[in-house]
């Protein structure tokens, strides 16, 4: 019979070919993932057909609840972007204020216009609008584009339907609403930190001024991205799903279970639904209100479900490899062994998250592996919230971007950097945002259980 020491050797060994393969050999995640997974359920015997139903229920199951939601807000998303709602919150924040506002207003504007969109999207949105300011202020293009990448980086990186949160609030059967809700609470000071404080303090490690006329909106008149529609709406709009979600969380507490109460903030608190009802209320109030053709509304659906491909299909092999632990039991071992554990599980979560973050770039695929990692330690520590939980993996799947990590280069191109510039700005600023994350969580770990 294999011994503990073997299964855990093997669980390693399969971690450190995923890195190989995606750091090294540069397979795609997706490959990455597969053939480790599978990899590894052959080589601790377990029959062919085994290996390959587990790998199937575990990419099912990955995606079962984390697709649908994480789809829903790419819809909502790209009718955000394509009516001009995003644009039209993200210049209502920033208005004509005085110069020291810009960082504050900005990073406000992008944690908002952030919350339903993948980050590159939402940068590349957002990349002219910062052009547009920083030319119209005479300032540093790093003074008004830092805190638009860390408002936009804590959405993504702390508070579903993001995938990486939303993986992570799956894989430690979380509440999503309360996850929601302590995401904010700790997003809120780690945009504020990571954002215009960090920029304040960072303005000697920019560097030469980057061309404004050269980059993405540099040739654009100052009103080129005025929108039409409707700003309360817009906001409305993100502001449902978390407003619907916190609202089922705070009845589900306060009525009786079974009741009919009880249900209603259920529905309220499910993700799934309060996206759907945020996806219909946008396409109503924004598109068809707004004047857009059906046939413009489905152009803009498209592109924002376009971008997922990629990413469920790492979402899918995730649970898949995520299984494969499971499979090999992994999970009893850690359970068995980890009691005697000093280290805080949030704490370890994190940092396991932050070291595959390091070595293969994707928060995505930093956040799969950690939390299949560290997930059954909630078995040996039921004090211990599993929101925070997946906050703790979350934080840890941000921390130290270069360069194997697609945001690195995308923050390094538009803004028209050097590597040595980029690590100094993109890749501090997103270190200091994971440790922020980590403290949030810690000091939060003491009031809640």
């Amino acid at each position: 019979m294999r011994g503990d020491a073997a299964t855990i050797a093997m669980a390693v060994s399969a971690i450190a070919i995923l890195i190989i393969l995606i750091a090294r050999v540069r397979l795609s995640p997706f490959v990455a993932l597969t053939v480790s997974a599978i990899g590894l359920g052959l080589a601790a015997g377990v029959a062919p057909a085994q290996v390959v139903d587990s790998f199937a229920k575990g990419f099912g199951d990955a995606l079962s609840h984390t697709g649908p939601v994480v789809g829903l807000g790419a819809v909502l998303g790209g009718i955000l972007i394509g009516t001009g709602g995003a644009d039209r919150i993200a210049n209502a924040f920033v208005g004509n204020r005085p110069l020291w506002l810009a960082p504050w207003t900005i990073c406000a504007a992008a944690l908002l216009v952030g919350m339903p969109h993948l980050f590159d999207v939402s940068f590349i949105m957002l990349a002219p609008l910062v052009y547009t300011i920083a030319r119209r202020t005479g300032s540093h293009l790093l003074y008004i584009g830092l805190p638009v990448a860390a408002g936009l980086y804590v959405s993504h990186g702390l508070l579903p339907p993001h995938p990486a949160p939303t993986l992570a609030v799956t894989a430690y059967r979380a509440n999503t609403g309360l996850t929601l809700l302590y995401g904010l609470i700790v997003a809120i000071p780690g945009a504020v930190l990571s954002g215009p404080l960090f920029t304040r303090l960072a303005q000697h490690f920019f560097g030469p001024a980057p061309d404004l006329a050269a980059g993405p909106g540099g040739t654009r008149g100052e009103d080129a991205r005025e929108s039409t529609a409707s700003l309360p709406l817009s906001v409305l709009c993100l502001l449902i799903p978390p407003g619907l979600m916190l609202g089922g969380t705070l009845g589900m507490a306060h009525a009786a279970k079974g009741s009919a109460a009880f249900v209603f903030f259920q529905a309220l608190n499910d993700p799934i639904l309060s996206l759907l009802a945020a996806v219909v209320f946008a396409y109503f109030a924004l598109g068809v209100r707004g004047g857009h053709p059906l046939a413009d509304l489905q152009k803009m659906i498209g592109k924002g479900i376009a971008p997922l491909s990629a990413i469920l299909l790492i979402l899918g092999a995730g649970g898949g490899f995520r299984q494969m632990l499971t499979s090999i039991h992994l999970d009893a071992i850690i359970v068995q062994h980890s009691a005697h554990w000093s280290v805080s599980p949030l704490v370890l979560a994190w940092a396991i998250a932050a070291l595959l973050r390091v070595c293969v770039g994707s928060a995505t695929v930093a956040t799969v592996a950690a939390s299949g990692i560290v997930a059954p330690l909630l078995l040996s520590h039921p004090g211990v919230s599993p929101e925070l939980m997946a906050l703790a993996t979350a934080s840890g799947a941000v921390m130290l971007s270069h360069v194997n990590d697609s945001g690195f280069w995308l923050f390094k191109e538009y803004f028209q950097l050097t590597i040595a510039q980029t690590l100094r700005t993109w890749t501090l600023m997103l270190s200091v945002q994971s440790l922020v994350g980590l403290a949030g969580v810690v000091l939060l770990g003491r009031f809640i259980g």
